[in-house]
Protein backbone atom coordinates (compact mmCIF):
# COMPACT_ATOMS: atom_id res chain seq x y z
CA UNK A 1 0.00 0.00 0.00
CA UNK A 2 1.57 3.21 -1.08
CA UNK A 3 0.19 6.51 0.76
CA UNK A 4 0.59 10.39 -0.09
CA UNK A 5 -0.52 12.16 3.23
CA UNK A 6 -2.22 15.32 1.90
CA UNK A 7 -2.16 17.14 5.37
CA UNK A 8 0.12 16.54 8.12
CA UNK A 9 2.01 18.77 9.89
CA UNK A 10 5.21 17.10 10.43
CA UNK A 11 7.04 20.14 12.03
CA UNK A 12 5.19 19.10 14.93
CA UNK A 13 6.21 15.49 15.04
CA UNK A 14 9.03 13.67 15.99
CA UNK A 15 11.91 11.51 14.25
CA UNK A 16 10.16 8.21 15.31
CA UNK A 17 6.83 9.35 13.35
CA UNK A 18 8.61 9.48 10.18
CA UNK A 19 10.25 5.98 10.36
CA UNK A 20 6.80 5.11 11.37
CA UNK A 21 4.82 6.36 8.56
CA UNK A 22 7.37 4.83 5.94
CA UNK A 23 6.90 1.45 7.40
CA UNK A 24 3.48 1.82 6.94
CA UNK A 25 3.53 2.85 3.45
CA UNK A 26 4.26 6.48 3.31
CA UNK A 27 6.30 7.74 0.36
CA UNK A 28 4.77 11.14 -0.48
CA UNK A 29 3.29 14.39 2.12
CA UNK A 30 2.33 17.82 1.97
CA UNK A 31 2.73 20.05 5.01
CA UNK A 32 0.37 22.44 4.99
CA UNK A 33 1.37 26.38 6.92
CA UNK A 34 -0.72 26.63 10.16
CA UNK A 35 -0.47 28.26 13.12
CA UNK A 36 1.79 27.23 16.03
CA UNK A 37 -0.85 26.48 19.35
CA UNK A 38 -0.03 30.10 20.20
CA UNK A 39 -0.49 33.80 19.02
CA UNK A 40 3.07 35.03 16.43
CA UNK A 41 3.67 38.23 17.82
CA UNK A 42 5.46 39.46 14.67
CA UNK A 43 5.42 38.57 10.65
CA UNK A 44 8.96 37.70 10.68
CA UNK A 45 7.94 34.50 12.70
CA UNK A 46 6.28 33.50 9.68
CA UNK A 47 8.95 33.85 7.60
CA UNK A 48 11.57 31.64 9.49
CA UNK A 49 8.61 28.89 9.39
CA UNK A 50 8.03 29.53 5.55
CA UNK A 51 12.15 28.68 5.53
CA UNK A 52 11.54 25.52 6.91
CA UNK A 53 9.23 24.50 4.98
CA UNK A 54 10.99 24.79 2.28
CA UNK A 55 14.26 23.93 3.70
CA UNK A 56 14.77 21.94 6.60
CA UNK A 57 11.75 19.90 6.34
CA UNK A 58 12.09 18.52 3.13
CA UNK A 59 15.85 17.51 4.18
CA UNK A 60 14.21 15.84 7.36
CA UNK A 61 11.59 14.22 5.44
CA UNK A 62 14.15 12.69 2.54
CA UNK A 63 16.24 11.23 5.56
CA UNK A 64 13.26 8.81 6.09
CA UNK A 65 12.71 8.14 2.39
CA UNK A 66 9.46 10.83 2.06
CA UNK A 67 8.68 13.10 -0.08
CA UNK A 68 8.25 16.14 1.47
CA UNK A 69 5.88 19.35 -0.06
CA UNK A 70 4.26 22.29 1.68
CA UNK A 71 1.49 24.68 1.30
CA UNK A 72 1.84 28.47 2.13
CA UNK A 73 -0.38 30.74 3.67
CA UNK A 74 -1.75 33.49 6.34
CA UNK A 75 -3.65 30.74 8.23
CA UNK A 76 -7.60 31.60 8.63
CA UNK A 77 -7.00 32.21 13.42
CA UNK A 78 -4.04 34.78 12.22
CA UNK A 79 -5.72 36.42 9.89
CA UNK A 80 -7.76 38.12 12.60
CA UNK A 81 -4.19 39.60 14.03
CA UNK A 82 -3.25 43.13 12.53
CA UNK A 83 -0.08 42.22 13.55
CA UNK A 84 0.14 39.20 11.47
CA UNK A 85 -1.27 40.65 8.33
CA UNK A 86 2.13 42.09 6.38
CA UNK A 87 2.43 38.30 5.93
CA UNK A 88 -0.13 38.99 2.58
CA UNK A 89 2.19 41.33 1.37
CA UNK A 90 4.98 39.30 1.82
CA UNK A 91 3.10 35.37 0.48
CA UNK A 92 4.37 36.28 -3.30
CA UNK A 93 8.13 36.11 -3.06
CA UNK A 94 7.40 32.07 -1.31
CA UNK A 95 4.24 31.23 -3.97
CA UNK A 96 6.81 31.04 -6.66
CA UNK A 97 9.19 28.94 -4.64
CA UNK A 98 9.46 24.84 -6.08
CA UNK A 99 8.08 23.36 -3.36
CA UNK A 100 5.20 24.99 -2.65
CA UNK A 101 2.29 22.81 -4.75
CA UNK A 102 -0.30 25.76 -3.67
CA UNK A 103 -2.22 28.05 -1.05
CA UNK A 104 -3.01 27.05 2.34
CA UNK A 105 -4.73 26.59 4.63
CA UNK A 106 -6.75 29.22 3.93
CA UNK A 107 -10.43 29.86 5.10
CA UNK A 108 -12.34 30.04 8.43
CA UNK A 109 -11.72 29.88 11.79
CA UNK A 110 -14.39 32.02 13.44
CA UNK A 111 -16.26 33.27 10.26
CA UNK A 112 -14.98 37.65 10.50
CA UNK A 113 -14.48 39.67 8.84
CA UNK A 114 -10.94 39.49 8.86
CA UNK A 115 -10.91 36.38 7.58
CA UNK A 116 -13.38 36.88 5.07
CA UNK A 117 -10.50 39.61 3.79
CA UNK A 118 -8.12 37.07 4.05
CA UNK A 119 -9.42 33.97 2.38
CA UNK A 120 -10.79 36.39 -0.79
CA UNK A 121 -6.88 38.01 -1.27
CA UNK A 122 -5.17 34.57 -0.84
CA UNK A 123 -7.89 32.71 -3.84
CA UNK A 124 -6.15 35.67 -5.71
CA UNK A 125 -2.76 35.12 -5.13
CA UNK A 126 -3.47 31.48 -5.90
CA UNK A 127 -5.12 32.60 -8.68
CA UNK A 128 -2.33 34.65 -9.74
CA UNK A 129 0.64 32.13 -9.14
CA UNK A 130 -1.33 29.25 -11.24
CA UNK A 131 -1.71 27.29 -8.00
CA UNK A 132 -5.05 25.08 -6.14
CA UNK A 133 -5.57 26.20 -3.04
CA UNK A 134 -5.98 24.19 0.23
CA UNK A 135 -8.89 25.38 2.03
CA UNK A 136 -9.97 24.77 6.04
CA UNK A 137 -13.77 24.27 6.67
CA UNK A 138 -14.09 25.56 10.30
CA UNK A 139 -14.52 23.16 12.91
CA UNK A 140 -17.83 25.00 14.51
CA UNK A 141 -20.78 25.55 12.74
CA UNK A 142 -19.67 23.68 9.90
CA UNK A 143 -22.70 23.48 7.02
CA UNK A 144 -22.54 27.38 7.51
CA UNK A 145 -19.04 27.61 7.80
CA UNK A 146 -18.81 25.52 4.18
CA UNK A 147 -21.73 27.38 2.62
CA UNK A 148 -19.44 31.00 3.45
CA UNK A 149 -16.43 29.36 1.98
CA UNK A 150 -17.99 28.66 -1.25
CA UNK A 151 -19.59 31.90 -1.84
CA UNK A 152 -15.96 33.54 -1.36
CA UNK A 153 -14.53 30.55 -3.66
CA UNK A 154 -17.12 31.64 -6.63
CA UNK A 155 -17.12 35.03 -5.97
CA UNK A 156 -13.17 34.44 -6.49
CA UNK A 157 -10.66 33.82 -9.85
CA UNK A 158 -9.72 30.27 -9.08
CA UNK A 159 -11.96 27.62 -10.48
CA UNK A 160 -13.87 24.68 -8.09
CA UNK A 161 -11.91 22.37 -9.47
CA UNK A 162 -8.87 23.59 -8.06
CA UNK A 163 -9.80 24.08 -4.66
CA UNK A 164 -9.88 21.12 -2.08
CA UNK A 165 -12.24 21.65 0.74
CA UNK A 166 -10.74 19.81 3.74
CA UNK A 167 -11.91 18.68 7.05
CA UNK A 168 -15.23 17.96 5.18
CA UNK A 169 -17.28 15.40 7.04
CA UNK A 170 -21.01 14.10 6.87
CA UNK A 171 -22.47 17.34 7.15
CA UNK A 172 -20.57 18.61 4.71
CA UNK A 173 -19.91 16.45 2.33
CA UNK A 174 -23.34 17.06 -0.08
CA UNK A 175 -23.13 20.86 -0.51
CA UNK A 176 -18.81 19.77 -1.06
CA UNK A 177 -19.53 17.66 -3.66
CA UNK A 178 -22.29 19.28 -5.53
CA UNK A 179 -19.69 22.72 -5.83
CA UNK A 180 -17.50 20.84 -7.81
CA UNK A 181 -14.57 21.26 -5.33
CA UNK A 182 -11.58 18.50 -4.21
CA UNK A 183 -13.35 16.59 -1.08
CA UNK A 184 -10.95 16.45 2.04
CA UNK A 185 -11.17 14.28 5.00
CA UNK A 186 -9.43 14.53 8.36
CA UNK A 187 -9.09 11.06 10.51
CA UNK A 188 -8.31 11.36 14.00
CA UNK A 189 -8.52 9.34 17.29
CA UNK A 190 -11.25 11.13 18.74
CA UNK A 191 -12.83 14.46 16.50
CA UNK A 192 -13.04 14.95 12.80
CA UNK A 193 -13.95 11.34 11.26
CA UNK A 194 -12.66 8.05 11.93
CA UNK A 195 -11.76 4.97 9.62
CA UNK A 196 -15.11 2.99 9.96
CA UNK A 197 -17.19 6.57 8.92
CA UNK A 198 -14.41 7.14 6.25
CA UNK A 199 -15.74 3.85 4.75
CA UNK A 200 -19.65 4.97 4.67
CA UNK A 201 -18.60 7.95 2.82
CA UNK A 202 -16.79 6.85 0.45
CA UNK A 203 -19.43 3.47 -0.46
CA UNK A 204 -22.42 6.63 -0.38
CA UNK A 205 -20.12 8.56 -2.61
CA UNK A 206 -18.42 6.18 -4.69
CA UNK A 207 -18.99 7.98 -7.78
CA UNK A 208 -16.85 10.68 -6.15
CA UNK A 209 -14.06 8.83 -5.13
CA UNK A 210 -11.86 10.14 -8.29
CA UNK A 211 -11.82 13.52 -6.02
CA UNK A 212 -11.87 12.41 -1.93
CA UNK A 213 -8.50 12.63 -0.33
CA UNK A 214 -7.75 11.33 3.31
CA UNK A 215 -5.03 12.87 5.36
CA UNK A 216 -4.22 12.31 9.09
CA UNK A 217 -3.60 16.27 9.87
CA UNK A 218 -1.79 15.09 12.50
CA UNK A 219 -0.03 18.10 14.65
CA UNK A 220 1.02 19.03 18.06
CA UNK A 221 -2.16 17.49 19.50
CA UNK A 222 -4.14 14.32 20.18
CA UNK A 223 -3.62 12.91 16.81
CA UNK A 224 -2.06 9.91 14.75
CA UNK A 225 0.24 10.11 11.82
CA UNK A 226 -0.72 6.80 10.35
CA UNK A 227 -4.63 7.34 10.25
CA UNK A 228 -4.37 6.84 6.43
CA UNK A 229 -3.08 3.76 6.72
CA UNK A 230 -5.88 2.56 8.91
CA UNK A 231 -7.89 3.71 6.12
CA UNK A 232 -6.62 2.05 4.01
CA UNK A 233 -6.67 -1.23 6.09
CA UNK A 234 -10.45 -0.42 6.79
CA UNK A 235 -11.54 0.04 2.80
CA UNK A 236 -10.08 -3.52 2.31
CA UNK A 237 -11.17 -4.73 4.91
CA UNK A 238 -14.95 -3.61 3.36
CA UNK A 239 -14.49 -4.68 0.19
CA UNK A 240 -12.82 -2.01 -1.51
CA UNK A 241 -10.00 -3.12 -4.37
CA UNK A 242 -6.67 -2.49 -3.95
CA UNK A 243 -6.83 -0.23 -6.89
CA UNK A 244 -9.67 1.97 -5.51
CA UNK A 245 -7.05 2.48 -2.31
CA UNK A 246 -4.33 3.50 -4.13
CA UNK A 247 -6.90 6.17 -6.01
CA UNK A 248 -7.75 7.68 -2.86
CA UNK A 249 -4.56 7.64 -0.91
CA UNK A 250 -1.93 8.29 -3.59
CA UNK A 251 -3.45 8.92 -6.98
CA UNK A 252 -5.96 11.72 -5.82
CA UNK A 253 -3.36 13.89 -3.57
CA UNK A 254 -1.14 13.43 -6.55
CA UNK A 255 -3.84 14.56 -9.05
CA UNK A 256 -4.44 17.54 -7.16
CA UNK A 257 -1.08 18.83 -5.94
CA UNK A 258 -0.09 18.22 -9.65
CA UNK A 259 -2.17 20.68 -10.68
CA UNK A 260 0.69 23.28 -9.58
CA UNK A 261 3.09 22.19 -12.38
CA UNK A 262 5.84 21.51 -9.07
CA UNK A 263 5.21 18.43 -7.66
CA UNK A 264 7.95 16.02 -7.56
CA UNK A 265 7.85 12.25 -5.88
CA UNK A 266 11.23 11.41 -6.55
CA UNK A 267 12.89 11.14 -3.29
CA UNK A 268 16.33 13.25 -2.76
CA UNK A 269 19.13 10.98 -2.50
CA UNK A 270 20.38 11.59 1.05
CA UNK A 271 23.39 9.43 2.33
CA UNK A 272 23.79 9.24 6.01
CA UNK A 273 25.51 11.79 8.15
CA UNK A 274 23.94 14.68 5.64
CA UNK A 275 23.30 18.01 6.70
CA UNK A 276 21.20 20.76 5.51
CA UNK A 277 23.06 23.92 6.10
CA UNK A 278 25.46 22.40 8.38
CA UNK A 279 23.18 20.30 10.37
CA UNK A 280 21.83 16.97 10.40
CA UNK A 281 18.88 15.18 12.03
CA UNK A 282 21.82 13.10 14.23
CA UNK A 283 22.61 13.30 17.20
CA UNK A 284 26.72 12.51 17.43
CA UNK A 285 28.19 9.72 15.85
CA UNK A 286 26.24 6.80 15.52
CA UNK A 287 27.63 3.88 17.99
CA UNK A 288 29.64 0.84 16.22
CA UNK A 289 30.67 -2.19 18.22
CA UNK A 290 34.51 -0.81 18.14
CA UNK A 291 33.14 2.27 20.23
CA UNK A 292 31.36 0.41 22.43
CA UNK A 293 34.21 -1.85 22.86
CA UNK A 294 36.77 1.36 23.25
CA UNK A 295 34.31 2.51 26.36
Amino acid sequence: MRIFDPHIHMTSRTTDDYEAMYAAGVRALVEPSFWLGQPRTSPASFYDYFDALLGWEPFRAAQHGIAHHCTLALNPKEANDPRCLPVLDELPRYLVKDGVVAVGEIGYDAMTPAEDTALAAQLQLAADHGLPALVHTPHRDKAAGLARTLDVVHESALPTDRVLLDHLNETTVRAATDSGCWLGFSIYPDTKMDPDRMVRVLREYATEKHRILVNSAADWGRSDPLKTRHVGEAMLAAGFTDDDVDQVLWRNPAAFYGLSGRLDLDVEDTTPGATHKGNSILRGAPVTTATTEGR
